[in-house]
């Protein structure tokens, strides 16, 4: 008898490099067990109240966690390394910029509405990551959920109304009313939660325990 889904809703931010991290290792426990999972996207900001054009990311994380400039560096050549074992291309530069993913939520809803939220998730990663785009840009967020399929003209209309906005506002509360106070945090069926990117032997060994249940 064939194994129903595992479902896996993720609390994630599309600015944040062990979301797309814990994601990957995810995807490589589940090919590595043959265990299938179901992942749904839940929005979390990082930054909600960062300015408009964002922040040097190498200032940000010296200014939000009280590093150096040397720690700051560290971490990111420490990311570059964990990212190549998993296909993940990050590509960072001392004018690397983060932002505020209001808007990118805001269209990730829309995309989940026809099952597309998925697609449009790993290219905000791949844009943000490797491109190094503006993912709080309007013109920069149509572009790329029109590269997955999606209508352009329907995703200007969606950011230009904010149709979404509080809807998007209702789950990002739902969740850190549950605790959620950093990303990625992974419920599995409803019944186990992970924080942070936990490893692939680690990810495997919770497959497998959730199957055998």
């Amino acid at each position: 008898m064939a194994q129903n889904p595992i479902r896996v809703d993720i609390v994630s931010d599309v600015v944040c490099p062990w979301c797309i991290v814990g994601y990957c290792q995810l995807m490589q426990a589940s090919e590595v067990t043959g265990i299938t999972i179901e992942t749904y996207w839940h929005p979390f900001e990082l930054n909600p109240d960062m300015e408009a054009d964002g922040e040097n990311l190498r200032d940000h994380i010296m200014r939000k966690y009280g590093s150096t400039a040397e720690q700051s560096k560290d971490a990111r050549d420490r990311l570059t390394e964990v990212g190549a074992d998993l296909d993940i291309d990050f590509r960072w530069s001392d004018d690397s910029r983060i932002y505020n993913t209001f808007a990118a939520h805001q269209l990730l809803h829309w995309a989940s509405e026809t099952g597309q939220a998925q697609a449009l998730k790993l290219a905000l990663f791949e844009a943000y990551f490797t491109q190094g785009r503006d993912v709080s840009d309007s013109n920069v967020l149509i572009d790329v959920a029109a590269s997955v399929g999606l209508i352009a003209e329907e995703a200007e209309a969606v950011l230009r109304d904010e149709r979404h906005a509080d809807m998007v506002r209702q789950k990002e509360q739902f969740w850190t009313a549950r605790g959620v106070s950093g990303v990625p945090t992974m419920v599995f069926d409803g019944k186990q939660a992970t924080s942070g990117a936990q490893g692939v032997e680690t990810f495997t060994r919770l497959l497998k325990q959730l199957t055998s249940q």
